[in-house]
């Protein structure tokens, strides 16, 4: 009989945490006992789980021996101040903040890139940021035709990377503007705590907002920084040269990348269709006659990684342009994390 396994969800009353609950009995993962975890403001909530109402505890009242797998939904600090106790007490922690994604003894995967870096583990292992995912899927593939000389990326991402609270403020947005006829005229800080100075210091509804995080002295954000950082250390290239551009977007759930790759030596768009349509996770449709090419209202709700756009770049000797787009909260997040777990089964 295959074993099942204790299971605890932190911040498990977050976007990130509800989407773990839900792919886990999706997936029919193993699960013994599922234990949801979060701060003291929301405990005593229900939630639905195999056919049963599981109610939230206090993280910093619970126990964690006994629990086989901790999905840790929650921001860095909070999940470097429980994880090492999780450790010690005989859990692996999937991580899905940055806390631990760039520490060198931690590996940092996506199940179909580099599933075999989960033979290092010590008991944590970090799942990368949502557009990191997506785009090491895709250079994955692409780099079995000819070496990556370099890589440009622009990721247009949707206001569910920024939790509920930025899926509420554009709701809002929308619906003055329809109401009133004019563009949003609240306070940019009622009601949105830490995420309106991030990303929301003007209104995102029909609009875009060209940065993600906070700028450094190069003027890139920490979200481009996460981007580059990952990529390369997931795929094993920390040379590789990519730049990376992240945009908000009025969209409610997915992540779209307009990925631009130069190689070291001659990549057809024909081959560059053909391996990416074999690789594991991925969805190719390019059907330029119909104008038929992914987007994010097609990805949501989906675990693949949709791509598309897939042409050659004239303005360098051995250039491809594509697009690709998945829903960042599934394979972008909590898919991702319960895969990891998964391998880690054997299943």
């Amino acid at each position: 009989m295959n074993r099942t396994h204790d299971i605890a969800i932190v911040g498990a009353t977050g976007v990130v945490g509800e989407m773990v609950r839900r792919v886990l009995e999706e997936r029919s993962f193993p699960v013994c006992s599922l234990r949801l975890l979060a701060s003291a403001a929301s405990v005593g909530m229900r939630f639905p789980f195999g056919g049963q109402e599981l109610v939230v505890e206090d993280l910093a009242c619970s126990d964690l021996h006994g629990v086989d797998f901790v999905f840790s939904c929650v921001g860095s600090s909070i999940s470097r101040d429980f994880t090492p106790g999780a450790v010690s007490a005989g859990a692996v922690v999937i991580d899905k903040s940055d806390a631990f994604r760039m520490d060198p003894r931690i590996p940092l995967v996506v199940p179909e890139v580099n599933g075999e870096d989960l033979l290092e583990h010590q008991g944590v292992v970090a799942s990368p940021n949502c557009s990191a995912i997506p785009l090491a899927m895709v250079l994955k593939s692409l780099r079995e035709l000819a070496p990556l000389k370099r890589v440009v990326v622009s990721t247009y991402q949707s206001v569910s990377g920024a939790g509920r609270e930025a899926e509420d403020r554009l709701e809002r947005e929308v619906e003055d503007l329809i109401r009133r006829g004019r563009p949003w005229s609240g306070s940019l800080t009622a009601d949105l705590g830490e995420v309106v100075p991030r990303s929301f210091t003007t209104p995102i509804a029909f609009n875009l907002i060209p940065y993600i995080g906070v700028p450094g002295d190069d003027g890139s954000t920490d979200e481009e920084t996460k981007m580059v950082r990952e990529t390369r250390k997931i795929l094993h290239l920390p040379f590789l040269p990519l730049t990376a551009t992240a945009v908000r977007v009025p969209v409610f759930v997915g992540h779209s990348e307009s990925i631009n790759v130069e190689f070291s030596g001659r990549v057809t768009p024909e081959a560059a269709r053909q391996v990416l349509s074999r690789a594991p996770g991925l969805v190719v449709r390019d059907d330029r006659a119909s104008l038929s090419f992914p987007t994010p209202r097609e990805a949501a709700g989906k675990d693949e990684v949709f791509v598309g756009r897939i042409r050659e770049d004239p303005s360098v000797e051995n250039g491809l342009s594509l697009w690709a787009v998945t829903d960042n909260l599934r394979k972008g997040a909590a898919t991702n994390a319960v895969q990891i777990a998964e391998r880690l089964i054997g299943a």
